[in-house]
């Protein structure tokens, strides 16, 4: 069982996970960098919006992942795009953001 002290977004605090140090430390430097890109959005203006929308992001790319996964296991061929289009990406989160302030 692994310990990780989170220090990120104005807030502190400590989990526990069935996990080891080493590899909750790898989760975290992962969506610290996610967290950090998304920082660099104009429009992002607090940490409960940054949290949301790194959320948000993960869970796109690992939707993407496991449709990719089902597609290979059916013998489909996937394209790889090794490059994002960051221009887009960047629209579409402003668009989310736009509906997430509607909600809010």
């Amino acid at each position: 069982m692994g310990k990780l002290n989170i220090n990120l977004l104005n807030t502190s605090f400590t989990i526990q996970a069935n996990e080891d140090d080493e590899y909750l430390q790898k989760l975290l430097g992962y969506y610290s960098r996610i967290v950090a890109d998304v920082s660099n959005i104009d429009s992002i203006k607090n940490p409960l919006q940054t949290s949301i929308l790194a959320g948000i992001m993960l869970c796109d790319e690992l939707y993407k992942e496991k449709t990719n996964l089902i597609a290979l296991k059916k013998g489909k061929n996937i394209p790889v795009n090794e490059t994002e289009d960051y221009e887009e990406l960047e629209r579409r989160t402003i668009a989310m953001i736009n509906k997430i302030n509607k909600v809010l």
